[in-house]
């Protein structure tokens, strides 16, 4: 644990506490319902891995004839996402936490932060994760630690299915149900294939997350200044009109330096990669599957474009979310685009290696990455 002037820079358990207190209750489901609703979802999960590893044929036998599959599929509720995840921000900011203790009688807001002290932070961290709670149906956790409660593979890794907010969302759509848990589970058996598929991808993401916290040259005031500021947002106490006086920027905004800012770039464009894929699969395995996807396809983009309100789309801006909605729009073009061009396998070259992955100009021009990647290996002119 991190620690500045001998106090947490940022009591964990505490955000956890906050964030379990403060999220918004689930759907009403009886035990029965909820214990069907689960064991519905593990069975799609399985039975997804076989429809995504047959679309993308990213997944190859070994020496034995098994598939990749070391990561475990956890359903779980709000509070279990909200430990997993504080788990894993703990794990991969650690560094980052070391370097601001190591500054903080020399950067600006240090003396803030160690009188603050790591259990206001560490309830306005959980009160972003309260936020953020109700809204993930799904997500492959890259680089989690497995614990007694949550486990995870031996190198990291594990799928988290979140039962209620599919069941609140499904409801939302009015969709149904048993389309639309299929069809999540598509998209996130899809993010766990590309990592037990891809053995250097992990590492790879890992080494450039490191290498952007390695080039931070944070202000720790002002990184709790907008914690606090996106805190007061969720409690409804920011002053009306304030949500543009910084020009929309997000709290990653504030601590990109130049070396970082092209560190970015390049998770910008792996990640859109990622998530664009997820969505061009399923999509393509959707209709032999999942008889109602145009219905779900159509009235889930509505949802994911126009946010919950006005409340919901100022946070979205500040947390950077704003962004996580183009990298899937974006990504799915740059997928749809290749493999129309060149083929499923042809798009696959993209899993390579690391100089194979498109740049960021290149998710917006995929024709430029098939020139780089297919005419130059093929010896075209």
């Amino acid at each position: 644990m991190t620690s500045i002037g001998g106090t947490e820079m940022v009591d964990w358990n505490l955000a956890v506490a906050t964030a379990t207190r403060f999220v918004r209750p689930g759907p009403e489901v009886s035990r029965d319902e909820a214990r069907a609703i689960v064991a519905e979802l593990r069975r799609h999960a399985k039975s997804s891995e076989a429809h995504v590893r047959a679309f993308t044929r990213m997944a190859q036998p070994d020496a034995t004839g098994e598939l990749p599959h070391d990561t475990p599929v956890l359903v779980v509720d709000r509070p279990g996402w909200i430990k997993a995840n504080v788990a894993g921000f703990r794990a991969v900011l650690k560094p980052l936490l070391a370097k601001m203790e190591d500054r903080r009688s020399t950067v600006p807001g240090g003396a803030v932060l160690g009188a603050v002290g790591g259990k206001v932070t560490g309830v306005e961290l959980g009160m972003l994760l309260s936020f953020l709670a109700s809204r993930v149906l799904g997500q492959y956790e890259t680089f989690a630690p497995a614990s007694r409660d949550l486990p995870a593979a031996a190198q990291g890794g594990r799928l988290l299915l979140v039962a209620p907010n599919i069941v609140h969302v499904e409801r939302e759509l009015d969709v149904e149900p048993h389309d639309f848990r299929l069809w999540v589970c598509l998209h996130e058996e899809t993010h766990r294939t590309q990592f037990t598929a891809i053995p250097w991808l992990r590492d790879h993401i890992e080494g450039e997350i490191q290498s952007f916290l390695g080039e931070t040259d944070i202000d720790p005031g002002t990184l709790l200044e907008r914690l606090r500021e996106a805190a007061q947002s969720l409690a409804g106490a920011k002053p009306e009109g304030e949500e543009g006086d910084d020009g929309g920027r997000s709290i990653v905004d504030l601590v990109q330096t130049p070396a970082q800012r092209e560190i970015l770039g390049r998770l910008t464009a792996v990640m859109s990669l990622l998530e664009g894929h997820a969505d061009y699969v399923m999509d393509g395995v959707g209709p032999d599957v999942v008889p109602s996807v145009a219905e779900i396809r159509e009235k889930f983009q509505k949802r994911r474009a126009s946010g919950a309100g006005r409340l919901d789309q100022a946070l979205r801006k500040l947390l950077g979310l704003d962004a996580k909605l183009r990298q899937y729009r974006d990504g799915e073009r740059f997928v749809s685009a290749v493999v129309e061009e060149v083929g499923m396998d042809g798009f696959n070259r993209v899993w390579t290696s690391p100089n194979t992955l498109p740049t960021k100009q290149e998710i917006a021009k995929p024709a430029d990455w098939i020139a780089r990647v297919h005419r130059k290996a093929d010896g075209a002119p």
